[in-house]
């Protein structure tokens, strides 16, 4: 089906009435317009970006008690779904979950999505996948998610969107200590720790989390220890100094299907992430020139059948990505905003096998790649109530070689907080070590995967601003995606698959008395070749109360027509209703409880992985 001549009439027939408005009702006479960063290099007003970009804020990160970002982005964010198996622990290897996936596109395993921590990537140099466990609630202020490609900005992997977990940075003189111990279902059990100070010109954050369970299936056990430190020093009104770093070691076990059970396969991760950046910030420029660097070791047991002899060697890796980043942002003129970036990227790893028994050791790789790449956006509000944005990107890859990544978007700000957005950009990913290199399928010939995406948002509000409606529709299509094909009767990675997606997004959040909310999302998606773990359907229905003694809620997620296997071709249906509820003991000390999946449904994301029934967790939380 080709939808490119629905978009253009649609398009058309919404831009028309545009030209007619009345200028007069200026950027001037809004207010409390939500400022984001993800999908530029510098803070601005949202309605300005002509992409579509979600914000979730710490309150809604933490009303349900999460331990990891993840579960609360796929009930928050229409068309994005990420893959579970069980109450805690998404892993890595076989039998894995976290898989990411924003309007079905993320890949496998997923590469197509990019997580960035304050703006930094975070992907295994081998793999060139994220690490879903590294993801905790406790490190983050904000999440921003760029539903469609950001290659703009952040080249390769964000071909299908981006997460940017924004870490706490504190604005005002402040000494706060935040404690929580929760424990339920599994005997799970979550502890942490945080500090943030802000004293004159020197800020910090300091963190630690423990969190572990003994699974809802025998042989799944997972526990982490997770660590981040953050330091700030403003060396000027307009220059400051900032460094972070994170620690994450976590074990966990795959029990294999309940069809093919597994024994003894246990992996043990190490990652980490060290960053450092000097940034400035004027009324008419910004910028910052960033390093970074993020890797691991995996030490991995694949473990063995019940009626199979134990194996004997380990799989064992180390990987790194290490980077700078520079951009400056300028004001040339009124109403003009751009941007010009560089990019450097080295990334790599070794891989090994070592025998359990002497500990020799067989290589399977050590390779390294480059990336270079330069940008420029540039954005110009034309009026009042009209600014067009246009950009591109240049990448060179050292085994792929050139691409580029172009955008263009318009934004109509109408009268009666009224939002009007089209866009049109192009993605890309270029080949993993992993897809080149390693294993029988590896072919050091691919192409880098493209993709277009064509997009049409709308946003209001209503009732002073108490009711907000977001609705989008796009299409995308992606060629040359990496697939292993059967090529004269071996296994072989080649360029051949395409992917033709559409679909529907609809946001409803109303808030109904002073701290009483509702809040509705759904997704629509086509997708003219099946792609796992997007659902076709994807509903959130949620209403909650907070003041400063309760704070209470609930919500029904409908999935439909979620496939967890391709051949033969397996669906899943099932709805889900949550619900927290929190009391405030004394001061800052609250007492939680939260119950997940209280209609006792029985389902399955991962095939041959049943996820947990009902599940309890409850305890205290203290802001000191």
């Amino acid at each position: 089906m080709n939808f490119k001549p629905i978009f253009a009439i649609v398009f058309m027939a919404l831009s028309l009435p545009l030209l007619a408005q009345n200028q007069t009702d200026s950027l001037r006479k809004y207010t409390l317009q939500e400022v984001v960063a993800t999908g530029t290099r510098n803070q601005v007003d949202s309605r300005l970006l002509p992409m579509t970009v979600s914000a979730i804020n710490q309150e809604q990160l933490t009303a349900r008690q999460e331990i990891n970002i993840l579960p609360t982005l796929t009930q928050d964010v229409p068309g994005l779904f990420v893959t579970q198996r069980g109450v805690l622990g998404y892993s890595v290897s076989n039998g894995g979950s976290g898989g990411i996936k924003i309007r079905g596109i993320g890949g496998s395993p997923n590469t197509d999505v990019l997580v960035l921590i304050d703006g930094l990537p975070q992907y295994a140099g081998l793999y060139g996948h994220p690490i879903a466990d590294n993801y905790q609630t406790m490190l983050a202020e904000r999440v921003e998610v760029i539903r469609g490609p950001a290659s703009l900005f952040y080249g390769s992997n964000a071909m299908g969107g981006v997460i940017n977990i924004v870490t706490h940075q504190s604005k005002k003189d402040t000494v706060m200590t935040h404690l929580h111990l929760q424990g339920g279902s599994y005997y799970t059990l979550d502890a942490g720790i945080s500090n943030q100070v802000r004293k004159g010109k020197f800020s910090s954050a300091v963190g630690f989390n423990y969190s572990r369970t003994d699974g809802h299936r025998k042989n799944m056990k997972f526990d982490e220890y997770t660590g981040y430190l953050r330091l700030g020093y403003d060396i000027s009104q307009n220059w400051s100094l900032n460094g972070s770093g994170n620690i994450a070691y976590f074990n966990t076990h795959n029990p294999g299907t309940i069809s093919d059970p597994i024994f003894d396969s246990e992996l043990h991760i190490l990652r980490g992430m060290a960053a450092v950046s000097i940034e400035n910030e004027y009324d008419n420029t910004s910028g910052a020139i960033r390093a970074y660097y993020n890797g691991g070791k995996h030490t991995i047991n694949d473990g063995h059948a019940a009626n199979a002899a134990p194996i004997t060697q380990l799989y064992l890796h180390t990987d790194y990505m290490l980077g700078v980043s520079a951009y400056q942002s300028v004001a040339f003129f009124s109403g003009n905003r751009t941007t010009f970036g560089f990019d450097f990227q080295q990334f790599g790893g070794h891989a090994w096998n070592e025998t359990i028994a002497d500990k020799t050791t067989k290589d399977i790789i050590e390779k390294q790649l480059y990336e270079l790449a330069a940008y420029i956006d540039f954005r110009q509000q034309i009026s009042d109530w009209f600014s067009l944005d246009v950009g591109g990107r240049v990448n060179w890859h050292s085994e792929a070689g050139l691409n580029y990544a172009p955008q263009a978007g318009l934004s109509f700000i109408l009268p009666h907080n009224t939002e009007l957005k089209a866009l049109a950009s192009r993605g890309f990913r270029n080949p993993t070590i992993r897809e080149l290199y390693m294993y029988k399928p590896a072919n050091k010939d691919l192409n880098p995967v493209s993709l277009w995406n064509y997009e049409i948002s709308y946003r209001q509000y209503l009732l002073n601003r108490r009711l907000k409606l977001a609705a989008n529709i796009f299409y995308l299509h992606a060629k040359d995606n990496i697939e292993t094909r059967m090529i004269d009767g071996r296994p072989l990675n080649v360029n051949t698959g395409e992917l033709e997606n559409a679909g529907e997004e609809l946001e409803i959040n109303y808030t109904i008395w002073k701290g009483l909310y509702a809040n509705a999302n759904y997704s629509y998606l086509y997708m003219k070749n099946p792609t796992l773990a997007a659902p076709e359907h994807k509903l959130n229905v949620g209403i909650g109360y907070n003041d400063n003694k309760f704070r209470i809620g609930t919500n029904i997620q409908y999935i439909a027509g979620l496939y967890t296997m391709l051949n033969p071709a397996t669906k899943e249906n099932f709805v889900l209703w949550n619900a927290h509820f929190s009391y405030n003991i004394w001061k800052g000390l609250w007492a939680n409880i939260k119950a997940d999946n209280l209609l006792n449904q029985e389902y399955e994301i991962n095939a041959g992985f049943p996820m947990p029934k009902t599940t309890i967790m409850g305890g205290f939380s203290w802001k000191i």
